[in-house]
């Protein structure tokens, strides 16, 4: 495999595995420390900034921006089940602005 392209095989196991993963999370744990799901959240992105960091380096695009996409997304996350205040939309998919007009 080249490290700038991603192919089709490589898509379709990601998939796979997300769908395995999703199916998986629906099993959520009766109490949720959010205080510590904050704290493991925010070293998730710093961790995928890093390896993102790493691979632009090594010259891998293709794994940094895939890692970079993970930071984001542990962040939209985090956003989304209220465990930060954010007040962004162009940086978030739910900003504290989104969710008042939802609540509405």
């Amino acid at each position: 495999m080249s490290m700038d392209k991603i192919e089709a095989k490589h898509l379709e196991n990601y998939f796979k595995i997300t769908q395995e993963a999703l199916e998986k999370a629906k099993a959520t744990p009766e109490n949720l420390d959010m205080e510590n799901a904050r704290e493991d959240f925010l070293k998730m992105v710093e961790s995928y900034i890093a390896d993102a960091k790493h691979f632009e380096k090594e010259k891998k695009i293709v794994d940094a921006f895939a890692a970079i996409n993970y930071a984001h997304g542990w962040l939209d996350a985090g956003a989304r089940i209220g465990l930060w205040d954010v007040d962004d939309n162009r940086l978030f998919t739910r900003d504290a602005k989104t969710a008042a007009k939802k609540e509405e």
